[in-house]
């Protein structure tokens, strides 16, 4: 009897193959940018297909371990991982992922690179945000200097990466809770001593920690972030003095990633500016740039999941067809695919107003302060729900760890949850709400230029954009009120979608293309609108490339 052995799903060139990414850097970058930065984009594509993808699996089958004391009793809390996650760390510094110039260039490296990263896209983004923090005008240069080449080097036997100490168990997302004591001593070294609950990337060469500085006012603006070397200046597998590693998580997904608890008994930190002054302002500008990392990992992971279920679906046969042929099956790839492209373009916009931002536009700065609860939250519950389809996709295979498929839904979980969970970012929404009309404007202009694509798309979407504005002036009336606070993660999720449309439709108009403009109408009708687009899905899945 011949035994029957399934295709696997094949991943075809992540960057060629992917026209949502190439026309976006058309149009952001301008052809001759995209041009030129073209033969990285393809080189760091072959080497995700290749080596990466084993580095990948490597990291993934041989998880973190935490070695506390060496054979003589000597507390060394050495943490050890696999060669793959080596390799994912050099190809990331070799690939400028921190710390970059243009970032509308590092979000399509990190859309290419970080679905098969092992999840080193984590320390990735928690070097960038130390980077962008250190670049602060308020840290002293000499601490500048020492600290931000080696986390934006691209040379891998310089490069460091960082890790990010801020969540205790008594406070969570409740920072004002923290209980890190930050004290100098007679050396005039400061010293914290606290417990961290929660520290990704505990094998990164230094780590931003928040604590109180001594006799500082309770709250949250009193905290002020310091760098914490972590490995003792003689060995760079030791821990410093003071800093104790109590054990590693066993986490649900994001496994090849060595999260920890650390205690700090007077651990030396250097304050990133003035530690007399609240800190917690500084703070923030790291956390923007993770948040953002956060929405790029979500929609790079609903790309490389659709690729894959595209991919099963032109193998298996199911009722005597290919299950791609299976109107059903299309239609669900085709609303999938309206999904990611979504996620895309609020991943991607989010970057491009972070870069101008940094590049002094106070209007970017101003619409990034919303655009970012906006684009980690939105993009982190999508992601989510994308991943049980892509599942769900290949059947009792999805379920099945060996074949890959199950990691998809284990980590995009984590997205959600990491740099504030989707309520406590919705609370940041209604802080922001003073950059709302920004982008009521952008949904207004999106309205008057869209075309007639799939009736009832326009309709939607100026209903959703009156029910906005009502919403936005309510919240702005009263932002503490009981009514505004339970309804705040609607009205988020509601502010994400209808920037999303408008994105969409913005990109359609500016392409010229059918195909995009068609996206733009499902994703209105869909998320907007709250229809079920799976006919039109369907009839356009040709389009959609499906």
């Amino acid at each position: 009897m011949t035994r029957f052995v399934q295709t696997g799903p094949q991943l075809p060139d992540p960057y060629t193959g992917d026209a949502t990414l190439r026309s976006w850097l058309d149009r952001l970058l301008g052809a001759d940018a995209h041009a030129a930065a073209a033969p990285t984009l393809k080189a760091l594509a072959a080497d995700v297909v290749g080596p990466l993808r084993d580095a990948h699996h490597d990291a993934e089958s041989h998880p973190p371990t935490l070695t506390q004391y060496d054979a003589w009793g000597a507390r060394i809390d050495r943490v050890e991982t696999a060669p793959g996650w080596e390799t994912q760390r050099r190809a990331a510094a070799r690939y400028g992922l921190v710390g970059a110039r243009d970032r509308t260039l590092q979000h399509a490296l990190l859309h290419l690179y970080g679905p098969e990263s092992a999840t080193f896209t984590c320390p990735i983004a928690m070097a960038d945000g130390a980077a962008a923090l250190l670049a602060h005008p308020e840290v002293d240069p000499a601490v500048r200097d020492a600290w931000l080449p080696r986390l934006a080097a691209t040379d891998p036997d310089v490069a460091i990466t960082s890790g990010q100490w801020m969540t205790e168990s008594q406070g969570g997302s409740d920072i004002s809770r923290t209980g890190t004591v930050a004290a100098l001593d007679g050396a005039g070294t400061w010293r914290l001593t606290g417990e961290k609950w929660f520290c990704s990337a505990i094998d990164s060469a230094i780590a931003i920690a928040l604590a109180r500085p001594e006799g500082a006012a309770p709250g949250s603006r009193t905290l002020v972030p310091f760098l914490v070397p972590r490995y003792a200046a003689d060995d760079s597998r030791r821990s410093a003095p003071g800093i104790l590693v109590h054990r590693l998580k066993d986490k649900l997904g994001t496994r090849a990633v060595p999260t920890g608890e650390v205690g700090l008994d007077g651990a030396a930190a250097i304050p990133l500016g003035d530690p007399d002054q609240p800190g917690l302002a500084r703070m923030m500008t790291l956390v923007v740039v993770t948040r953002l990392h956060n929405a790029a990992a979500a929609a790079g992971g609903m790309r490389r999941g659709l690729e894959y279920a595209k991919s099963y679906a032109a193998e298996r046969m199911v009722a005597g067809g290919l299950l791609a042929g299976n109107p059903l099956h299309r239609a669900t790839l085709a609303t999938l695919a309206v999904d990611a492209a979504g996620a895309f373009a609020l991943a991607a916009h989010a970057f491009a107003l972070l870069g101008r931002a940094e590049h002094g536009d106070a209007a970017a700065a101003a619409e990034l302060r919303l655009v970012a609860p906006l684009a980690k939250l939105t993009t982190g519950k999508i992601a989510v729900a994308s991943a049980s389809e892509y599942l769900e996709c290949f059947g009792g295979a999805g379920y099945v760890e060996n074949t890959g498929i199950p990691r998809l839904l284990r980590d995009a979980q984590v997205l959600p949850i990491w740099e504030g969970t989707t309520n406590v970012l919705s609370v940041d929404v209604l802080r922001a709400l003073s950059s709302a009309k920004l982008l009521q404007i952008r949904v207004e202009e999106a309205l008057a230029g869209s075309g007639g694509r799939l009736p009832g798309a326009r309709d939607a979407l100026a209903a959703g954009l009156a029910r906005l504005t009502a919403q936005v002036e309510a919240a702005t009336a009263e932002p503490r009120s009981p009514a505004v606070l339970a309804t705040a993660r609607g009205l988020s999720l509601r502010l994400g979608n209808a920037l999303t449309a408008a994105l969409l439709y913005e990109h359609a108009a500016w392409s010229g293309d059918e195909a995009d403009e068609t996206v733009a109408a499902l994703w209105t009708l869909r998320h907007v609108g709250g229809a079920d687009i799976a006919e039109d899905a369907y009839r356009y899945a040709d389009a959609l490339a499906v």
